[in-house]
């Protein structure tokens, strides 16, 4: 029984297999970096460097920015190395097949769809709310009751605004990754444009006496900042899942994630900065903090401004994590441990196109009837079980013999990844029992599928 469990994928049979590739390689590292842009600046760059501010670090909020990136670096390096040694899509679950075994790479891949799927869903919400403020300033209204989640007592019924860029996000990757990054470069330009312009005006409004006390919070409210904005980098573990649609992977795909990184803590430690200075952060407790303090400083057409940047960057955060949920489904079809109708690919796109739509059609639903406060708390923790399974996998990875020279290799090892591993373990014990609670009900719904399902029809059974 433990050998069938713990059985795992040879990798050079796997990079073997990877000559029949079926997606289409069509992907640099420009396209990765901004799919990976993509994912993460959304939300988290109109909402969290105002509300945390208020709560939790005050304007210290920069080094809560700037912890929580370097715990995402220090993961993000050991994407790398996997993603560069292992271009197989996948992501995290593909490499603790490799390392650690079946049973630990289903938990894995279970946690990242609850991540992606849930993320998805409140990136939607959100963007439900953005998008009918936007079209109220066109005197545009759409009904109540059909704007928010399943609430009778608040008069909301269904969100069919969040359904609706579910579906149409869903039926723009069935036509190809080619056309969906050319869409997703635009877009990206588009919300980077405009969170500059934001910067490039506010900056002229800054009052250094805003920043006074710098930490009143303490080192106590600049950690639980982290642990809070950690949401803000979600996102630059799905570069890793386009693995097999990139040309030249091993030194794409390290660009891309890295990059993508890199670019996005400068835009938020800046912005915050900008933001705090601009307004005290004991004001910026309101849901849309970047609108109110421009509107504070009577430049109201920014705030219109800023409504339309966060609709279109929440825009490409929904392509990019629907994208990776979708090539992570393949991956688990492809290996058995789902029906195999999720790795059939579209013969004219060279699209999963059944797998795409049933995510979307579970992503639709949670994004339509369940609060966005109820989504939110569930995605970190699949996340830092992946950074997590990554980070110690590098350490076990490194021993194979099968491994293609050439690709990036984590620096400082085995201390990077062995920091990686620790800074993601405390940030877990930082989640609410709640989240556990709920997140402990997905896993054991997780186990009863495999042991009835997968282990059986696992083409590792015939291997």
């Amino acid at each position: 029984m433990k050998n069938v469990l713990f059985r795992r994928k040879n990798l050079g049979e796997l990079l073997k297999k990877k000559g029949d590739i079926e997606l289409q390689q069509s992907l640099g590292a420009f396209d990765l970096t901004l799919l990976g842009v993509g994912a993460i600046v959304g939300t988290g760059i109109f909402i969290l460097p105002g509300t945390v501010a208020a709560e939790h670090a005050g304007p210290a909020i920069v080094f809560s920015f700037i912890i929580a990136a370097i715990v995402c670096a220090l993961a993000g390096m050991c994407y790398s190395e996997f993603s560069s040694s292992v271009p197989v899509t996948g992501s995290a679950y593909t490499y603790a097949y490799i390392v650690f075994g079946e049973l630990v790479a289903w938990l894995v891949g279970w946690a990242l769809v609850l991540e992606y799927g849930l993320a998805v869903a409140a990136v939607s919400t959100g963007w439900s709310s953005y998008f009918s403020a936007l079209l109220e300033g066109f005197h545009i209204n759409i009904p109540k009751a059909i704007s928010g989640p399943f609430i009778p007592a608040d008069g909301t019924y269904v969100n069919i605004p969040a359904i609706a860029i579910v579906f149409a996000t869903a039926f723009l990757l069935t036509r190809g990754i080619n056309q969906s990054a050319k869409l997703n470069k635009i877009m990206v330009f588009i919300k980077v444009g405009i969170i500059l312009l934001f910067i490039g005006v506010g900056i002229f409004y800054v009052e250094p006496s805003n920043w006074q006390p710098f930490m009143p919070f303490g080192i106590e409210g600049v950690l639980s900042g982290a642990a809070l904005v950690f949401f803000a980098y979600l996102g630059f573990d799905a570069v890793s899942s386009a693995a097999e649609e990139v040309k030249n992977p091993q030194r794409n795909l390290p660009i891309g994630i890295i990059g993508s990184l890199l670019i996005c803590t400068l835009l938020y430690v800046v912005i915050s900065l900008v933001l705090n200075g601009m307004v005290s952060y004991t004001q910026l407790n309101v849901s849309d903090p970047v609108s109110f303090a421009m509107q504070l400083v009577h430049q109201d057409w920014m705030a219109g401004v800023i409504s339309l940047g966060a609709v279109v960057g929440m825009m490409t955060v929904i392509l990019v994590m629907i994208y990776g949920g979708t090539r992570l489904l393949y991956a688990l079809g492809r290996d058995g441990l789902l029906p195999k109708y999720m790795h059939e690919l579209n013969k004219k796109y060279r699209t999963p196109v059944k797998s795409t739509w049933i995510f979307a059609a579970f992503i639709a639903f949670c994004a339509g009837f369940i609060p966005l406060s109820k989504l939110v708390e569930l995605v970190n923790m699949g996340t830092l079980l992946a950074f997590i399974i990554v980070s110690i996998g590098v350490i076990f990875l490194r021993k194979n013999k099968n491994i293609p020279s050439g690709g990036f290799k984590v620096p400082f090892f085995p201390v990077i990844p062995i920091c990686s591993f620790l800074l993601c373990l405390f940030l877990i014990t930082q989640l609410s029992v709640y989240t556990w609670i709920a997140c402990g009900i997905w896993f054991v719904l997780g186990l009863l599928f495999y042991f009835t399902y997968g282990k059986k029809h696992s083409v590792m059974n015939k291997e």
